[in-house]
């Protein structure tokens, strides 16, 4: 799988590590009205349409969704990109690449990361250990085992010096500091002084924090408004955050009241009014009231991107309304 260079945090148990990297799967990115999914013909990466229908034909050793009208797909080892219409927009030349974002992507070479524009040109040259993605005019960025951030230039804004960093968002991101988490502003002031033993990205004016081994809540101004008494929390989205208490998830609303009982084995933050929790080993989907409306029958599953989401079924890729029904069976 092609890296994901904005997971630079040091996070022991958050919710996308569950979600998403222990589901093997590549996250849902941000996506426009017909936009096209990859699947797997015959060993070959290709793309269907939202209907089921193959619009570029199977052909690359991997492929990524698409982004920003482009998606990064590879060929033998080597990574470039191509639009909706299958023209291979950016030759095979990276040795990883990420998605479109604000006009820019973070591509590594020999094991050096810049960024490039839609035309392939290096606007950033190769010259990170890694590089994340470009939120709120900001891209993390790591040297010598220490992060700061770069805007769009590449001009270095906020200095390397926090031994871990987050993308920004809602105004500000988290970074870590003599072994604490807090919070800055875009222009690298400390809004929120470390004091916290983890801390993640805003969502909902609510970031998680960990303090003594449970994670709660706080608010911009570092304020605790969930105390600290989850083994694992994730982002507020639509009111709804899931968290884990003993060895089960279930959901919480921004005051903290459990909404949802915990009786999964893991769960992602909803999407589309519907959110994948796992149960006996199986994926299903449930509603904001807890309800299966999927039941449990997957062995991976993604949240819903523009009406679909993408499962695995006994190591195949397939896509399901939100009915449950098979756009593209993993039997293909």
């Amino acid at each position: 799988m092609m890296p994901q260079p904005d997971r630079f945090m040091k996070r022991t148990s958050t919710l996308l590590a569950l979600a998403l990297t222990a589901l093997g799967l590549t996250a849902a990115l941000p996506s426009v009205a017909g936009t096209l999914y990859p699947v797997i013909v015959g060993g070959r990466w290709g793309y269907m349409d939202k209907h089921g229908s193959l619009v570029i034909n199977p052909q690359f050793d991997r492929a990524e969704p698409f982004a920003s009208g482009v998606a990064a797909f590879r060929l033998g080892h080597q990574w470039g990109y191509l639009n909706a219409g299958g023209k291979i927009v950016i030759s095979p030349q990276f040795d990883s690449a990420g998605p479109f974002n604000s006009g820019l992507a973070a591509v590594a070479l020999s094991g050096r990361y810049g960024y490039v524009d839609s035309n392939g040109k290096y606007v950033i040259n190769p010259q990170f250990d890694a590089a994340g993605n470009f939120t709120e005019g900001r891209a993390v960025v790591r040297q010598k085992h220490r992060y700061g951030y770069i805007d769009k230039s590449g001009t270095v804004v906020i200095t390397v010096q926090f031994e871990s960093a987050g993308s920004f968002s809602e105004g500000l991101a988290a970074v870590e500091l003599g072994k604490h988490w807090g919070f800055i502003d875009p222009s690298g002031k400390i809004v929120v002084n470390p004091q916290f033993d983890e801390a993640s990205a805003f969502s909902g004016s609510l970031a998680a924090i960990k303090l003594n081994r449970r994670w709660g809540y706080a608010d911009k101004s570092g304020k605790t408004i969930i105390n600290p008494q989850f083994e694992a929390a994730g982002p507020f989205v639509k009111g709804l955050a899931p968290v884990r208490v003993g060895s089960r998830w279930g959901y919480i609303d921004t005051s903290g009241r459990i909404i949802i009982n915990p009786q999964f084995d893991s769960a992602t933050p909803f999407a589309e009014d519907l959110a994948a929790v796992e149960l006996s080993d199986r994926w299903g989907f449930i509603s904001k009231d807890g309800k299966y409306i999927i039941n449990p029958q997957f062995d991976e599953a993604t949240s819903f991107t523009d009406g679909l989401a993408r499962v695995k079924i006994s190591r195949k890729i397939g896509y399901i309304d939100d009915t449950g029904r098979y756009i593209w069976n993993p039997a293909n």
